[in-house]
């Protein structure tokens, strides 16, 4: 059973979609092992995005992932790495797939609804920047 983290951005959060998103999570066969909802200071968003520290774009994306709550999961499946990634679509929203989440509910590259870990390594990573071990319910305990 994989692991990936999940975050419904402060574009989506705000706009009152995490409903809808987690009804397409649950449709496609994840099953949700933790969730919460944070409202990121610059610091932590900093922290979690790191690996672009220096490019261009990263003060934006830190801009932006502390303007508003999001919600934050542990998605759980088989493939649950690139089933997730699937679902939410390509980056930019205008290239997305119809039917994905970021197709549905993104407006631009950057304000796209959702995030997904895209390799194990760094879904450890980013599932144990926000949750601990005991935040998070094993499918088989």
């Amino acid at each position: 059973m994989e692991q990936t983290l999940a975050i419904i951005k402060p574009d989506a959060f705000s706009q009152r979609l995490a409903g809808k998103i987690i009804d397409l999570i649950l449709e496609a066969g994840l099953r949700i092992a933790a969730v919460k909802v944070v409202h990121l200071t610059r610091r932590q968003a900093e922290g979690f995005y790191h690996v672009h520290a220096g490019k261009f774009f990263f003060g934006g994306l830190v801009d932006f992932m502390t303007e508003g709550p999001v919600m934050v999961m542990v998605l759980e499946s088989d493939n649950a790495i690139t089933r997730w990634r699937e679902l939410m679509g390509v980056t930019d929203p205008a290239k997305a797939d119809a039917g994905t989440i970021r197709r549905r509910f993104g407006s631009s590259v950057e304000r796209n609804a959702a995030h997904g870990s895209d390799h194990p390594e760094t879904a450890a990573f980013e599932i144990h920047y926000f949750f601990n071990d005991l935040e998070i319910v094993r499918a088989n305990p």
